[in-house]
């Protein structure tokens, strides 16, 4: 009998002006942990999803226990025993916890109904297990992301799956809710559950993986033992070429405050936030989920609503209701969520690019679409946004690229302070360096950047100062001489005095 519970040879893919996958060989072990490494763009998401039936591959075979199988569709896959927790988080904000756990696999009784007692008590059930303190009829909307992802893997795991495929399964989930994802991950290994497990998050890589597979350009590279093999090497192999110092950072001289927050207050979500960051400067803000920091840089932007407090762009007090106002006065803001705050997938990259900044393009009575297509060209080239083209709909492009395209967009706008709210999350190791240095370059254009990230080694490695939040409120401040992880973390548990 076969070691390999899943196995795929000769798959290959292409969509219009790119090969997406080419001869691609690869296997998972039973009751392992494999996983695939590669930039954005490499094309493990496209091979996940011809294992998922979501592409047709254009040649190749998916073998299960060694038997051929053709994948036409997710519920044959599901029938198969495979199971995904995507990337981009699936969920219908308006049904509640349970009609989202069991959405396309009702069960229903002798007479063809749905059966919500069973529903209702198998979601307790699964929300007991996890520790999990909601409700089942609780719409999904009132929770936060990472409550969502949660949920996400609950509903992966409890479909009786022989083969789970878990796309950065810990991009938005807290220190505590990634170790019961492990705890569940080894559970599932025991019971000789077969995983496939997509990170760019190398420590938690090396931390979970029985074995490990490189992508670059739609090939692979490399499959070795994990304890074979080290990080800098994956790495390496992944982005074609080393990276001496991951964070890229420079001293700027610093000048006078571009952005000022004082007394900002909005009803049981923070109060008394008094912050400000100059030009020339990268300000964190560091804090656990939940602490308000997104909260914080929504209202300033101009998105939601606050109680009381001023905002003040180069020392002049603001009245900012909505984000027209923000960025008429050179005030943008990368948004957590790519997908419901940033990206319009149906459209194209460039007409993305240039949606916060159509008006400097239409003048005269006409839209004077060769200064758009040249600009921004200049800014894809500028940023690396790997696509066949400026028409190529965005929703078609990896996730790291997507990013890009975003953080053109606010380029584009000329500002004078870029607030990046988690600015690559889930993007690869190369991506990620190439926004770093995007960063420096801005701030040493007499430009300031305020960061939030629940990434401290990235705030560490690139910020000037950090705050730390803890319950709606800044409990620390701290300059780059006394930088640590665990005087952040004392402050952001509210245990520094």
């Amino acid at each position: 009998m076969s070691e390999y519970k899943m196995r795929v040879s000769g798959i290959e893919k292409s969509f219009p002006g790119v090969k997406a996958l080419s001869n691609i060989e690869f296997a998972v072990r039973k009751g392992t942990v494999h996983a695939l490494c590669g930039e954005n763009g490499a094309g493990k998401s496209t091979l996940m999803k011809i294992i998922m039936g979501l592409y047709k591959a254009d040649k190749g075979q998916i073998y299960i226990d060694e038997q051929p199988v053709d994948i036409k569709n997710p519920i044959q896959a599901r029938e198969l025993g495979i199971s995904m927790i995507a990337q981009e988080l699936n969920y219908v904000p308006e049904l509640s916890v349970e009609e989202n756990l069991f959405l396309g696999r009702l069960p229903v009784n002798k007479i063809g109904k749905v059966d919500w007692k069973k529903v209702r008590k198998d979601t307790k059930k699964f929300l007991e297990q996890e520790k999990l303190p909601y409700s089942p009829t609780q719409k999904l909307k009132t929770l936060t992301v990472s409550e969502i992802q949660m949920l996400e893997i609950i509903k992966a795991v409890t479909n009786n799956a022989q083969i789970v495929i878990m796309d950065e399964p810990t991009s938005s989930i807290t220190d505590r809710e990634v170790k019961q994802l492990f705890d569940k991950i080894n559970e599932l290994k025991a019971k000789g559950v077969a995983i496939v497990y997509i990170s760019h998050k190398m420590d938690e890589v090396f931390q979970i993986a029985d074995d490990i597979t490189v992508l670059r350009d739609g090939t692979v590279v490399s499959t070795d033992r994990a304890e074979d093999i080290d990080i800098d090497t994956v790495i390496h192999r992944m982005v074609g070429r080393p990276l001496s110092n991951v964070y890229p950072k420079e001293e700027v001289e610093l000048g006078e405050k571009a952005l000022e927050v004082e007394g900002f207050a909005a009803d049981g979500v923070f109060k008394d936030i008094n912050f400000y960051a100059r030009k020339g400067e990268i300000v964190g803000f560091a804090g656990l989920v939940g602490a308000g920091r997104t909260e914080v840089m929504r209202a300033v932007f101009g998105l939601d609503e606050h109680k009381e407090g001023v905002v003040k762009l180069h020392g002049s007090p603001m009245k900012i209701k909505c984000p027209e106002d923000s960025i008429k006065n050179g005030l943008v803001m990368l948004s957590e969520s790519r997908r419901e705050d940033g990206i319009v997938p149906v459209r194209s990259i460039s007409e993305n690019a240039v949606l916060a900044s159509l008006k400097s393009y239409i003048y005269g009575g006409y839209s004077h679409n060769k200064k758009q297509k040249d600009e921004v060209s200049a800014m894809f080239k500028k940023m690396n946004v790997k696509a066949p083209g400026l028409d190529t709909e965005i929703g078609k492009l990896s996730g790291g690229n997507q990013q890009k395209v975003l953080l053109a967009r606010w380029m584009l706008c000329k500002p004078d302070v870029m607030i990046l709210d988690e600015p690559t999350r889930g993007i690869d190791v190369g991506a990620k360096f190439e926004i770093y240095k995007l960063m420096t370059e801005i701030v040493k254009e007499n430009k300031a950047v305020v960061m939030v990230s629940s990434e401290l080694p990235e705030l560490i490695g690139m910020c000037d100062r950090i705050y730390i939040m803890c319950q709606g409120m800044i409990t620390g401040c701290i300059t780059r001489d006394e930088f640590s992880q665990e005087l952040i973390m004392r402050y952001a548990t509210g245990t520094q005095i």
